[in-house]
This record gives C-alpha cells, sequence and structure tokens, in this order.
C-alpha cells in the first residue's frame, strides 16, 4: 500500500478508536474493509496516491467482490466504510471530494426478522439442562440478557460487572455514539447474574472486569457468543 495512503488510514482508524470510541470489533472491522480495498488498488492499478483515486475504482472493486459472491449486505457495509474513510479525509482537507459521488449502492432484499415466541425462549430459559461448564454457564446469562434488555451483542460482551447496579436494580449500557442508557433489571435476572459472578469468583483466580468471561478470565469474543447462543436457540425447534 501506498505509505501516504497507510498514514491516512491509521490516522482514520485512530479517529475512529479514541474520538468516535468504537468497540474493538467495529474498529477491526473498518479497518479490514479499508485494507482489502487499498491492496486491490495497488495490486490492479499500481502504487496510486489517495487523491487520484477515482469512482472507476471503487467500481472495480465492488464488481470484484460480486464476482466473489460476497452479498450485497456485505458489500454494502464495505462500501459504508470507505464513504466515511473519504469523508474524514474530505473533513481533515487532505481531499477535496470523494470517490463515491456517483458510486450506487448495489440493491440488497430486506431480510425478514426472524422472531422467537416468548412462551418458546420462557421455556427454554427455565427447562434447558445447563451443566456446570462454562459454555452452559455463559450460553445461560447470554439468553437471559439479551432476552431481558435487548443489549446488542458487541454491547453484551462488552459489559462489565461494574455497569450493574443492584441496589437500583439496573445496568448502565454505553452503546452507539457513546450514548449512555440506563435498562432496568428483574430480580429474576438479578438472581442469575449474581449466581454467575458468585461462580466467577469461585472458580478464577484472575478475572478481566468484564461480566460475562471465557473460562480463563478472558472477554468473550464475538464468534464465541454467537456460537452459544445459536446452538441453544436451536433448542427451541426441538423442544
Amino acid at each position: 500500500m501506498e505509505v501516504a495512503n497507510q498514514k491516512m488510514l491509521q490516522q482514520f482508524i485512530n479517529f475512529l478508536k479514541f474520538e468516535k470510541r468504537y468497540s474493538p470489533y467495529t474498529v477491526r472491522s473498518y479497518n479490514d474493509d479499508l485494507n482489502q480495498f487499498f491492496n486491490f488498488v495497488e495490486l490492479n492499478y499500481g502504487s496510486t496516491p489517495l487523491s487520484e483515486i477515482s469512482s472507476a475504482f471503487v467500481r472495480s472493486w465492488l464488481a470484484s467482490l460480486k464476482e466473489a459472491s460476497i452479498s450485497a449486505r456485505s458489500i454494502n457495509r464495505k462500501l459504508s466504510v470507505l464513504k466515511s474513510f473519504f469523508k474524514y479525509m474530505i473533513r481533515m482537507g487532505v481531499l477535496e471530494y470523494t470517490p463515491l459521488g456517483n458510486v450506487i449502492s448495489p440493491k440488497s432484499g430486506k431480510r425478514l426478522p426472524v422472531f422467537v415466541q416468548e412462551k418458546d425462549m420462557a421455556f427454554l430459559l427455565s427447562s434447558v439442562t445447563y451443566t456446570d461448564n462454562w459454555n452452559d454457564l455463559n450460553a445461560k446469562m447470554l439468553l437471559f440478557l439479551f432476552y431481558s434488555t435487548g443489549m446488542r451483542l458487541s454491547e453484551l460482551i462488552s459489559l462489565k460487572e461494574k455497569q450493574i447496579d443492584f441496589g437500583k436494580k439496573v445496568v448502565k449500557v454505553l452503546g452507539k455514539g457513546n450514548k449512555e442508557r440506563v435498562i432496568p433489571l428483574s430480580p429474576n435476572l438479578l438472581a442469575h447474574l449474581q449466581e454467575y459472578i458468585n461462580i466467577c469468583k469461585k472458580e478464577i483466580v484472575k478475572k478481566d472486569d468484564f461480566l460475562i468471561v471465557m473460562e480463563k478470565g478472558r472477554k468473550l469474543y464475538p464468534k464465541y457468543a454467537y456460537r452459544l447462543i445459536k446452538k441453544y436457540l436451536g433448542e427451541i425447534k426441538t423442544l
């Protein structure tokens, strides 16, 4: 990648980290998408300064993604990342215009939302057998928190124990745009949270500040959490 482009990319990533305060997972996704684009440009057009990247380059990249059978939804996400990057470059005075002005986003079919019936979720939470291994303990807490609070996955895995106020029966969540919201917690959920915290204190010698952790006390990673949730929601089909 062009050295100057690499420097601008790092400046943008630092902006996301320290000013926008995006989650590490989001920052990594932005970084990966931008590196993918700049590597494509260098491979197909050679070392190209930022100011010489045109809309034709972007359209060519999008075409290559489509040929690779990347979904329209994923392509639009990558395009949104690219728009944010060039918008930031204009804001910083590095560029005068964006090369994405004439680029049209691919149409993507709307995904129908998948709902879990309340009676099915209640039955799952009360009847599915959970053993004492960490996967089952974490699955139980993830399901309870998702169902009871409506938190995003990124918010949930970044949740820290100090954000739970047992006295006021609430959890304070820092969401998108660094906006804090307060979510009430039911007595039943608070009891499960306290039980989980007690188990962590007993079983884990050194625990991170995060509420839900891996067996050795480390923060959950998104794929792990997603697999657990998917596995236990799959139990509903067999109930």
